[in-house]
């Protein structure tokens, strides 16, 4: 079993950056690859991006690319998402997610943290 902790969500204006930091509590096959998605309040949760196990290959939602990087420290076991040029759409709450493979879907992630709720002001 794994368990992926949030931090790092928060109130921002349109505009600025804020950065969500996502701990792991142990390493394993099933969390090769780590994602961020995202869930606004009447909507389904939505792919952000992913990352690979060893953070050289990564992809993004097109709504997002540009303005949001993900990385990650294996030393620590964290996975990290940087979000800049915030805007009122990025209004969501944001999941962490671990799988073993790199997918757009939520159903291929075994994992997933509490969340953590970003809200961007205009």
């Amino acid at each position: 079993q794994v368990q992926l902790v949030e931090s790092g969500g928060g109130l921002a204006q349109a505009g600025g950056s804020l950065r969500l930091s996502c701990a792991a509590s142990a390493r394993t096959s099933s969390t090769s690859a780590m994602g961020w998605f995202r869930q606004a309040p009447g909507k389904e949760r939505d792919f952000v991006a992913v990352i690979n196990y060893s953070g050289g290959s990564t992809y993004y939602a097109n709504s997002v690319k540009g303005r949001f990087t993900i990385s990650k420290d294996n030393a620590k076991n964290t996975v990290y998402l940087k979000m800049n040029s915030l805007t009122p759409e990025d209004t969501a709450v944001y999941y962490c997610a671990a799988g073993r493979i790199m997918a757009y879907g939520p159903s291929s992630y075994d994992y997933w943290g509490q969340g953590t709720q970003v809200t961007v002001s205009s």
